[in-house]
């Protein structure tokens, strides 16, 4: 029981204003996004953008390339035997 006599004051702690304040990121990362170096903008993030634009293209031709396959496999009629 003395649990529940706890919980409001948890609660307002939990929300109240003098909890630490997060530096906003935003202006550092809008300055890089936008300065002109001549990238595309899914690379101008770094390395990891870099490689999850490469995965997914990866993906993306792969999986083309097999539907593709399947569907000139099943265009072709079996054959009886």
């Amino acid at each position: 029981m003395n649990h529940l006599v706890k919980l409001p004051r948890l609660a307002s702690r939990a929300f109240s204003s003098s909890a630490r304040q997060l530096k906003n990121k935003v202006p550092e990362s809008q300055k890089i996004f936008q300065e002109d170096n001549g990238l595309p903008v899914h690379i101008k993030g770094g390395t990891g953008d870099v490689l999850l634009y490469r995965a997914t293209m990866t993906l993306t031709i792969a999986g083309t390339c097999y539907s593709l396959y399947w569907l000139l496999i099943a265009s072709f009629p079996q054959k009886k035997e």
